[in-house]
């Protein structure tokens, strides 16, 4: 399984979880609200925050029908109008770029035209993230792939068969550094949609690391995916669910991002290393729980000692039960009073 670096991150298996945080269009084509989502990404801890990068004109038609939930969140009209009040000018985005490396927190963001490809190499992303409908765009892949650069693949709405079809398209640029996450395009996603064990057959059948892009509510799936492994957590957020626009009602809130990124990191630690071994506090419980072999009567020097002489009691700092058979049938060194945990120095062993 190959490592892909991310500006100063190792992304594989064993290493952290890049955690994304999908400020997305929830700007609402406002730059001052993109800086602070870049501000609440960095506070909440998150490792990058991403946007989307498009000239609407060059992605939608004039009359292209919008998603049911587009529908339902936004005013009425075309996805091309409502789309178009979401861009961003390439200043803003030089603007965005500085001012997330201002406050270190890797800048990230979607191109879905050739144009924004090349904006963003002009900015120097370290990563190319492909959102799940451009899988099937060749051509816009072609065009990334040239750019040299790690890419990060999403594959919502797709067959295993696509995710390969896709993949030979970047790697016949020579591209070998691909990050695949399992996306359910869904908006809210179902919980018994969302396939957790997809991510798994995604890394069996291509060796490459595997994340996750969810579009769940709440923060219960993220957790559970870098429980499985995810290596990368793309998760969409907001300043308040209730601002107008598409993506606001399905992301979280800042504090909630928190809590996610809080989670995250402590499934991390207590996924620990496979080792099986007791803990440094363990041992000192280990010593209080557990049982010795115990006197149950006074057993005087040069004493032959029976079964019914010994009892099992904490604490566990004798002779562990385990060792009852060995015990019985020594001879007593000295005088052992009732209730004494027995030693083997009290023993003749001989």
């Amino acid at each position: 399984m190959i490592n892909v670096r991310i500006a100063d991150k190792i992304i594989g298996e064993g290493e952290p979880c890049f955690i994304i945080a999908e400020a997305g269009v929830n700007h609402n084509g406002d730059i001052e609200l993109a800086k602070e989502l870049i501000d609440a990404a960095r506070n909440a801890g998150a490792d990058a925050v991403k946007f989307q990068t498009f000239k609407a004109g060059k992605v939608v038609t004039q009359n292209a029908e919008k998603a049911e939930y587009q529908k339902e969140t936004t005013e009425k009209g075309s996805q091309y109008e409502m789309i178009k009040k979401l861009e961003l000018t390439e200043e803003d985005f030089n603007d965005l770029a500085d001012y997330a490396k201002k406050k270190n927190i890797v800048f990230l963001s979607s191109p879905f035209d050739k144009e924004s490809v090349d904006l963003l190499d002009e900015i120097d992303v370290p990563v190319f993230k492909v959102a799940s409908g451009e899988i099937t765009n060749f051509p816009l892949l072609t065009h990334i792939a040239k750019k040299e650069k790690p890419i990060i693949l999403s594959t919502g709405m797709t067959t295993l068969g696509e995710v390969e079809e896709a993949l030979n398209v970047i790697r016949s640029e020579g591209v070998k550094d691909i990050i695949l996450l399992h996306c359910v395009s869904d908006y809210p996603a179902k919980m018994k949609d969302v396939n957790l064990r997809a991510m798994e057959t995604l890394k069996r059948a291509f060796k490459l690391p595997v994340g996750f892009s969810d579009h769940t509510l709440g923060i219960t799936v993220p957790i559970a995916a870098v429980a499985l492994g995810a290596c990368v957590m793309e998760k969409h957020f907001t300043l308040d669910k209730n601002l107008p626009g598409p993506d606001h009602k399905a992301s979280l809130e800042p504090n909630e991002l928190k809590e996610m990124v809080k989670a995250i990191r402590d499934v991390e630690k207590a996924l620990g290393d496979g080792i099986k071994r007791p803990t440094k506090n363990e041992g000192e419980v280990k010593r209080v729980v557990r049982r010795s072999i115990v006197a149950r009567v006074d057993i005087p020097d040069g004493t032959i000692i029976t079964g019914d002489m010994i009892d099992v009691k904490r604490p566990g700092t004798g002779i562990e039960p385990k060792y009852m058979k060995m015990v019985v049938g020594k001879r007593a060194k000295i005088n052992i009073k009732k209730d004494d945990l027995i030693t083997w120095n009290e023993l003749n062993l001989v």
